[in-house]
């Protein structure tokens, strides 16, 4: 064989070499897309994290938003709910999920992940609680709520005339919940509005080392929270030993107020 063809074959042959190299190589820091579950807060639904999920998705995460039984448009009869039907609920969108998940807790979904966490905490990856309630073994929302000397929800409850509900005087809402928001996500607070289920304020999370014990957690502290203030908010986090914390200098619902810090911050999480 002619000493240039060679050369021309043996060069074809390093390009191809090369060109498959370089497509292993692609494959291998195409990142896998986490899938976020995000369970909502009291008076509130999936509404309130909209714009963060459309912040990770358009990075090419997969984001669940799950809507507790008596929020949002569901109708259930609140003298029919418990912590457990919440945690029921977020059970059964996370089951069908291929992998495991990052799931996101605000408020009184604290409460609601961590007794998920009991239930499936193979499933779980990450767990991350946002201006949470994060309870020991046997604790309330209630029992927590009534160590906070510096929340403003209490004074804000209206008494309730329906036993089975709680409500906030409509005016109230922004400055309780969203005092960092614009005017445009203070609305969309109050448009959305609905009094809220009493009786899984009451019910103790059941937690054992041996599941809720084990799953990773991380909590994102909301500076200036005017609903579950930032010294209850370090005291749960020292009695659960989390060590992986963060700090957003918000209100209550930063995902409204600062919705690209939020999703950041769950970004970084997630890696």
């Amino acid at each position: 064989m002619k000493k240039p063809l060679m050369l021309r074959l043996l060069l074809a042959l390093a390009f191809t070499f090369w060109l498959s190299a370089c497509s292993d190589d692609d494959k291998a820091v195409t990142p896998t897309p986490t899938t976020f579950v995000v369970v909502h807060g009291a008076w509130q639904a999936p509404f309130a994290w909209q714009f963060v999920k459309k912040q990770l998705e358009d990075q090419g995460q997969k984001v669940v938003l799950v809507e507790l039984p008596g929020h949002g448009a569901d109708q259930t009869d609140p003298n029919t709910l418990t912590l457990n039907k919440y945690r029921d609920k977020v059970v059964a969108a996370i089951n069908p999920l291929p992998g495991n998940v990052v799931l996101v807790g605000h408020s009184l979904a604290g409460m609601v992940i961590s007794v998920v966490a009991e239930q499936i905490p193979n499933r779980i990856d990450k767990m991350v609680y946002i201006g949470a309630f994060l309870p020991a073994n046997g604790q309330s929302l209630l029992d927590l709520a009534n160590t906070d000397s510096t929340s403003q929800l209490s004074a804000n409850i209206i008494p309730p005339i329906a036993p089975p509900t709680l409500g906030i005087p409509t005016p109230n809402l922004a400055g309780l919940f969203l005092q960092d928001g614009s005017a445009a996500v203070q609305q969309l607070l109050v448009t959305n509005y609905r009094p809220e289920p009493t009786l899984p304020f009451l019910d103790p999370a059941v937690l054992t080392a041996a599941n809720f014990g084990k799953v990773n957690k991380y909590y994102i502290h909301t500076l200036q929270d005017h609903v579950v203030g930032y010294n209850l908010q370090r005291r749960m986090v020292r009695a659960a030993g989390v060590s992986h914390t963060y700090q957003l200098n918000s209100s209550h619902c930063p995902f409204l107020a600062i919705p690209d810090q939020v999703t950041s911050t769950l970004m970084t999480i997630a890696k």
